[in-house]
């Protein structure tokens, strides 16, 4: 990253309109963020990427073609590969995504490992691991 900031890359640590960027970020230049976001430090934005408004990002990688839905706030946490997560939701404690995984509006997820293919309905309070 140090390395990119001195060759000014336009990847990181930029302005999205009403969006406030802290610390290290790095955006891809074809991902799509919204109105009033707040984003690091520590975030990662991968290609296709659809970060809509509201949203709170704080250490975290967001990997290709994921959708973050509008006011969720999610932090330590990776989010794989076609994701789609919905309005209000709150992810934390280190929560990892597997590729097209669907969490639903207004969940909470803490820690929770979610392999491929799934579909969250229910709130995972707990770390846990969901085959």
């Amino acid at each position: 990253i140090d390395s990119l900031i001195y060759e000014g890359s336009s990847g990181i640590n930029a302005e999205y309109g009403n969006e406030s960027c802290l610390g290290n970020v790095l955006v891809h230049e074809t991902a799509t963020i919204g109105r009033n976001c707040q984003i690091g430090p520590d975030v990662v934005i991968g290609p296709n990427c659809v970060i809509e408004d509201g949203v709170c990002l704080q250490r975290a990688t967001i990997m290709k073609g994921s959708k973050v839905g509008s006011h969720t706030w999610i932090s330590n946490s990776i989010v794989g590969w076609k994701c789609n997560i919905g309005r209000w939701v709150r992810m934390e404690g280190v929560s990892v995504l597997g590729e097209d995984v669907t969490i639903k509006d207004e969940l909470y997820v803490n820690g929770g490992r979610i392999l491929p293919h799934k579909e969250i309905g229910a709130s995972v309070p707990n770390p846990a691991i969901i085959m």
